[in-house]
């Protein structure tokens, strides 16, 4: 009798143990769903990649600009020494012009 018994609460114990390991079982392939659902409906990864696409985009349009800031000092450059030249011109026609005049007296 005492086999017995002890034969019917081993076969209780892992008749509750297969059930309970099918529960978890159940539970995480549920919880997986849930999750697979609510990054389905909050549409993450579409949203990650766009911002990928964008900052890519940005990132370019970075360094295109920066490359035309140089463009622009070179050509900052390049227009402050004309001016100069421009000046000394003046300077110079002014007084050929003088000279014109103190000529022409």
């Amino acid at each position: 009798m005492a086999s017995a018994s002890s034969t019917s609460a081993r076969n209780l114990f892992q008749d509750s143990k297969r059930r309970l390991s099918e529960r978890v079982q159940v539970n995480v392939n549920n919880l997986g769903s849930i999750v697979h659902q609510v990054q389905r409906g909050s549409k993450s990864n579409e949203m990650i990649q766009q911002s990928a696409k964008h900052f890519c985009q940005t990132e370019s349009t970075m360094e295109n600009s920066f490359n035309n800031l140089q463009k622009m000092q070179v050509l900052l450059a390049q227009m402050s020494h004309q001016q100069q030249t421009i000046k000394s011109s003046i300077k110079g026609i002014e007084e050929v012009q003088e000279q014109i005049r103190d000529m022409q007296r």
